[in-house]
């Protein structure tokens, strides 16, 4: 690394210090200005963040052709309010008080997922890419302290602190991605949960080309891989983001999953998540390319024409 590279660089994670002690004052307000200046900020990126802004629509064209072009719009910068929203609401649930964190997300039907625990199950808590999905999982940890997950290394070093740090802080384990499914393979084996995010494009490997809303994607299929190997019981946990903050609602668990048919077991997580999705349009990553994984000849709807 050259010498101006490196001033860069410090530069750079230095802007990222000042910004999280700005946003972890911003954090402070009253939740319903949090809630005004999250929308604001939303309007405001979804003109400047042109590239997300491009994916997004891509995406939900083509998830929901049948959808006018003003209704698709409509849920695309709905989309930025929400991500926006819940990114200022990281800032309450990496460095807020225990009882804030409480007030701002409420649980339901934790029976669903406490039953496997109580029977000495591991679990899978398998929770899709909407926006709430920081709320829903620090909440979770609140209440079960045997929780693990797994998250990508940052590029700032500070941000990357920062984001484990606060993750982890109620007694969570986090894996990184690079490590594979290794640890969380020992992990569920000696009977913990594994908060699971398993609808993003990663490529090729251990993916499968299923439906999502009738479009091939690339789909990982390690929840069913892991819960064949380990034994784990799947129970869905969907965070939806309200004015007035998030709710956690766990869904009844798989029985008898995933089965002998991988492919099938995988068509059933993606029409789950699509039901879902339909539920709450906007909340979900719409930001993230997730069909940039392509059958052998197909061109990315990404790129450039």
């Amino acid at each position: 690394m050259s010498g101006r590279q490196s001033l860069t660089g410090r530069a750079g994670e230095a802007l990222m210090r000042g910004a999280i002690v700005v946003l972890r004052g911003v954090a402070q307000l009253d939740y319903r200005w949090l809630v005004r200046l999250g929308n604001a900020i939303g309007i405001v990126l979804y003109w400047l963040a042109a590239p997300r802004r491009r994916v997004a629509r891509i995406n939900l064209a083509m998830c929901f052709p049948h959808w006018t072009d003003r209704e698709r719009e409509r849920v695309a910068r709905a989309h930025f309010c929400a991500f926006t929203r819940s990114f200022l609401d990281r800032f309450i649930l990496w460095y807020g008080p225990r009882e804030r964190i409480e007030t701002l997300c409420r649980l339901e039907h934790i029976e669903h997922f406490l039953a496997p625990v109580r029977a000495g199950r591991p679990v899978i808590v398998l929770a899709p890419h909407f926006v709430g999905i920081d709320a829903g999982g620090i909440r979770l940890m609140l209440e079960y302290a045997g929780l693990a997950s797994m998250y990508a290394r940052q590029k700032s070093a500070v941000l990357n602190e920062a984001m484990t740090q606060g993750r982890s802080r109620f007694q969570g384990t986090m894996f990184l991605r690079n490590e594979g499914l290794r640890p969380a393979v020992r992990w569920l084996r000696d009977g913990g949960a594994f908060y699971f995010l398993p609808d993003m494009d990663l490529g090729g490997r251990d993916a499968l080309f299923v439906p999502f809303f009738g479009v091939p994607a690339a789909t990982v299929t390690s929840a069913a891989r892991l819960a064949k190997l380990t034994g784990a019981v799947v129970v869905p946990l969907v965070t939806r983001l309200t004015d007035s903050g998030y709710v956690a609602c766990f869904h009844p668990p798989w029985h008898d999953y995933p089965g002998d048919d991988l492919e099938m077991a995988t068509r059933h997580m993606n029409a789950f998540i699509e039901a879902c999705v339909l539920e709450m349009p906007e909340q979900y990553l719409w930001t993230h390319r997730r069909f940039k994984t392509r059958p052998a000849g197909e061109p990315s709807p990404y790129d450039r024409r």
